[in-house]
């Protein structure tokens, strides 16, 4: 399961230029998964690993 910090995600998008068929922005510019994402994909730990504020837990 992947799950994102909202409080302390600063909508930089880095995890969407990283894996961008699992996660995107919502209206209040904070990353979330996309709805039906494949989460197993290798791209999430990388984008996990990518994020400054490390607020994707996998």
């Amino acid at each position: 399961m992947v799950k994102i910090d909202r409080e302390k995600c600063i909508g930089c998008g880095i995890c969407i230029s990283v894996c961008d068929e699992v996660f995107e922005l919502d209206d209040d510019m904070k990353s979330r998964v996309k709805k039906g994402a494949d989460t197993n994909k290798e791209c999430v730990k990388e984008a996990a690993d990518s994020c400054p504020e490390n607020v994707i837990s996998v």
